[in-house]
């Protein structure tokens, strides 16, 4: 993706939250004012708009990513193959596109919206809080991944019950189960079941 003046002035390195504002929310997802991205995180946690996007490959299998280890929050879990948040003013859709590429290096296929959910997950490690507005996405895979480092530490494509060993075995992110299960029937949807 080219680096606009818009994308210039948003990004950041490392995983930090420098100065990136995104859109409070009320509980309706209406946008009710803007903050720094970092308070918006500290407890109590702010309600703010976020998106959270599963990719699938051709064998109905799910990209799950490793979070970089230097990310400020939830470092080295497990979780969908992307999340983040919009832009004031950019449309969830788009920043899930725009995310995905960022930090996969690659484009979504199909990329198709699969509802919201609301939640509040403070982070056991960080002390931080996800309270989210969360608009969910799921597409395809079809091109090669190119993961940026200083997001992705591992990607990993996944069947049912690999998933389920994997969350039996290791860490997830908090919000990871809450958006999977908001996420099902659209994943059931595009997979054609899968067991999903």
């Amino acid at each position: 993706m080219p680096i606009t003046p818009a994308t210039a002035k948003h990004s950041s390195s490392n995983g930090t939250a420098d100065a990136i504002m995104l859109e409070l929310v009320d509980e309706d997802g209406v946008t009710t004012s803007i903050a720094e991205k970092l308070s918006v995180h500290r407890p109590p946690g702010r309600l703010h708009r976020a998106f959270s996007v599963f990719l699938f490959d051709d064998r109905g299998r799910l990209l799950l990513q490793q979070r970089a280890p230097g990310k400020y929050h939830s470092p080295g879990v497990w979780s969908n193959s992307c999340c983040g948040h919009p832009y004031p003013g950019e449309a969830p859709m788009a920043a899930a596109a725009r995310r995905t590429y960022e930090e996969l290096g690659t484009s979504p296929s199909l990329l198709a919206e699969a509802g919201t959910v609301r939640y509040n997950h403070p982070d056991p490690e960080s002390g931080l809080v996800e309270q989210e507005y969360n608009h969910l996405f799921v597409g395809l895979v079809q091109s090669p991944l190119r993961p940026d480092p200083e997001e992705i530490g591992a990607t990993a494509f996944v069947t049912p019950a690999e998933l389920a060993q994997r969350q039996a075995e290791g860490t997830f992110s908090a919000w990871f189960p809450t958006v999977l299960d908001a996420a099902r029937p659209a994943i059931r949807e595009l997979t054609g079941g899968a067991g999903w």
